[in-house]
């Protein structure tokens, strides 16, 4: 039985599709109009394609989405959590506040809900401070039922996760219908940098779980019983569960996916490579 790959790419505006067989042919394009739900466009796309190439929803074996969703909703400020903030950093780190640079409507549309707590070490792993459980607790008060996502970030927790990862199971506790993301597990040393990637992260909690789970019920739909597969910015791929924990390594996998396909697709070892998409 010939075996397909199926790869979806979703789109501000348009969610494109293909088919390709066993040799990494191309048999089937096809073209639609992004959905408000992901679904729809992307379960239209699936049917056009088997219908295109005549194929079987078993016949694919392996599934692929690329998304600029979470690309989008940082750009056009739509779609994303509110967030919740505890930074690890009292008293050696309150000189530059969470949220330093970002814009007034930035801070506007994250919220109030941005803290500093006790906690943090040095370079070299040596403790700076304890964390307090009471503390932490205390700020989850302040957040019940204001955030949707919480943002945990320690000074130089990459080279020591446990503080934070001790914060994020009182904060678990406590706020048990909440995201969380803890920095160590995001980004690299630079506080500012790891900390930023970490907001975006949890602000891009609810809009992971739309584009995941609207892929995930079209190849229900068609009885493609597959792992799906997504699409991160360095060019490989992520399980549906990173995907959900992590949707900042999406951010950027436009391009990323665009210079992969064009490379695959016209055999050239130097090309440009120009990719115009409507948002």
């Amino acid at each position: 039985m010939q075996q397909f790959r199926l790869g979806i790419d979703v789109g501000g505006t348009n969610t494109d599709g293909v088919l390709l067989d066993s040799n990494l042919e191309c048999v089937a394009k096809v073209k639609v109009p992004t959905s408000h739900d992901i679904f729809t466009g992307i379960d239209g796309a699936i049917s056009a394609l088997l219908e295109q190439s005549g194929a079987t929803g078993a016949q694919i074996k392996h599934a692929m989405l690329g998304t600029t969703q979470c690309t989008n909703a940082i750009v056009e400020k739509k779609g994303l959590d509110r967030v919740g903030m505890i930074r690890l950093a009292l008293p050696s780190g309150s000189s530059v506040p969470p949220l330093c640079g970002w814009s007034d409507s930035w801070q506007a549309l994250l919220g109030e809900h941005f803290y500093q707590a006790h906690g943090g070490y040095e370079y070299d792993g040596q403790l700076i401070a304890d964390i307090q459980e009471q503390e932490i607790r205390d700020l989850c008060a302040k957040m019940r039922g204001q955030v949707d996502s919480i943002a945990i970030c320690g000074v130089f927790s990459p080279v020591n996760g446990e503080q934070e990862n001790k914060v994020a199971q009182w904060v678990r506790e406590e706020l048990p219908e909440v995201n969380i993301s803890v920095s160590h597990q995001v980004g690299s040393l630079g506080i500012l940098e790891r900390e930023n990637a970490t907001i975006l992260n949890a602000a891009l909690q609810g809009t992971a779980k739309r584009f995941v789970q609207g892929f995930c019920n079209a190849l229900e739909s068609h009885r493609i019983l597959v792992h799906p597969y997504f699409g991160q910015n360095d060019g490989t791929l992520m399980s549906q569960e990173f995907a959900l924990k992590y949707p900042i390594l999406t951010v950027a996998c436009g391009p990323t996916n665009s210079i992969r396909g064009a490379s695959h697709l016209s055999k050239l070892d130097d090309a440009i490579v120009v990719d115009v998409g409507g948002t």
